[in-house]
């Protein structure tokens, strides 16, 4: 298995296309309410995101069936857990939830981050989902240092999780990242201490927990792209790109802004 190490140089740019990343979701939730569709939220991300030099890098990717992705940005909705595909159909209403995953090409490198946002008013019990997924995204970005494994960003991910009765989705991990959107290793959110690829300096990878209110068992939608749980409960996912250092890891996209915008929601 080939894994790039990035010199500081691409970690640079790799920094700035995360940045981007982050103004862009942070742009989309100032529109984020009932009554938006999820093609108009589409519609803005891709607008900002070529305003700003860059490319969206969701856009034409193809699915495992060869089919390229139309959309700017995925926009995974309730029990929708990833790869959403934006329409004039999908109109967000008080209650949802909406996990916006999104990708930047600048200068030659990629940036990757996925935040879910609450519309209006969200029942306690789903924000208490949305609050803990998030959490373990930091818990595993704790355990992302050279020496370590990838089993214990997964071992992090999977127990904080676990521990409060949600599933922990199998089929679905985190990834390499740079030049590529999609570069070696897969970095699961399940796992064991000590086990796996052994962390090093200059790794640049994708953590992104994806996980359910309910059973982990997940369907493919008939668009080939939206999965979705299959008991239809809700479903919560956030990534940050980050860089592995010989000591804490550098998380190089960012919530600030939306964190910002939300204020203390949970």
């Amino acid at each position: 298995m080939e894994v790039f190490l990035k010199t500081e140089d691409e970690i640079n740019l790799m920094r700035r296309a995360n940045q981007l990343v982050g103004a862009t979701l942070a742009e989309l939730g100032k529109h984020i309410k009932p009554g938006i569709s999820t093609l108009q939220l589409d519609t803005i991300a891709e607008e900002f995101i070529r305003d700003h030099g860059a490319i969206p890098t969701f856009k034409g990717f193809p699915n495992p069936f060869g089919e390229p992705f139309p959309g700017s940005i995925c926009t995974s909705v309730n029990n929708i857990v990833v790869h959403g595909v934006p329409d004039e159909k999908t109109i967000l209403k008080d209650g949802d939830i909406i996990s916006i995953d999104c990708g930047t090409l600048l200068d030659g490198y990629n940036g990757d981050s996925c935040y879910t946002f609450c519309v209006g008013e969200v029942a306690p019990e789903v924000k208490h989902l949305l609050k803990t997924t998030k959490e373990s995204l930091y818990l595993g970005i704790e355990q992302a240092v050279a020496g370590k494994h990838l089993g214990d960003i997964g071992a992090a991910v999977q127990e904080h999780c676990e521990n409060e009765g949600y599933g922990v989705i199998r089929e679905l991990a985190g990834h390499g990242i740079g030049k590529e959107m999609h570069e070696k290793p897969q970095v699961p959110n399940y796992g064991h201490r000590g086990n796996g690829m052994s962390l090093k300096a200059g790794m640049c990878i994708a953590i992104e927990p994806m996980i359910t209110m309910g059973d982990r068992q997940i369907w493919l939608l008939p668009d080939k792209w939206g999965i979705i749980t299959r008991d239809g409960k809700p479903a919560a996912h956030f990534e940050h790109t980050i860089a592995i250092r010989e000591g804490k890891a550098e998380i190089l996209s960012t919530f600030e802004e939306i964190e910002k915008l939300e204020g203390d929601i949970y």
